[in-house]
């Protein structure tokens, strides 16, 4: 197992390093880092390659990770917009720190102390997804974001959802 394997986890009460397969199998509270880059009113969602252990095929919001151990949140960030979308030279800001659980499918449970960032788009910007990462990328403003959540719930990530539906204003300030 690699140290890329272990994030940081509350184990019998004290965060330690975990193996990331085994902490969503037992349903763990773990950190973890969500980004939204923005353009104007348009947010940058992706939609998670079919490879994914967990959630294949879903639209979720710009990039989400855990951190490695010992990692900071906002290099954690900088790090997964350059390793799933080949994006460089943003400036992700913390907006918000949100807990939830959800369940992701194949017995495995999301239970997360998210550090969420925003950060916006440069003219010009080029976004380079990882074919093992994310399937497709695109463009749409928050409000059609919302409307297309609520119309097509099962498309879209658990955290997605809880962001948007309880989220949205401690993350968009909207």
């Amino acid at each position: 197992m690699s140290a890329a394997d272990l994030i940081p986890t509350w184990v019998e009460g004290r965060l330690a390093p975990f193996d990331k397969l085994g902490a969503h199998l037992k349903g763990l509270r773990h950190k973890a880092v969500s980004v939204f880059l923005m353009e104007g009113d348009r947010v940058l969602i992706q939609r998670r390659a079919l490879g994914k252990y967990h959630t294949p095929g879903l639209w979720a919001n710009t990039c989400c990770t855990h951190p490695h151990w010992d990692e900071a949140p906002v290099d954690c960030a900088r790090r997964r917009l350059r390793e799933e979308l080949g994006i460089e030279g943003v400036a992700p800001v913390f907006a918000d720190q949100v807990e939830y659980r959800a369940e992701v499918g194949g017995g495995m449970t999301e239970h997360e102390v998210v550090d969420i960032f925003t950060a916006r788009a440069p003219e010009g910007l080029t976004v380079t997804p990882n074919p093992d990462e994310v399937m497709e990328v695109r463009w749409i403003t928050l409000a059609d974001l919302v409307a297309e959540v609520a119309a097509s719930p099962e498309h879209f990530t658990p955290w997605l959802r809880i962001y948007l539906a309880e989220h949205r204003a401690r993350i968009f300030g909207a």
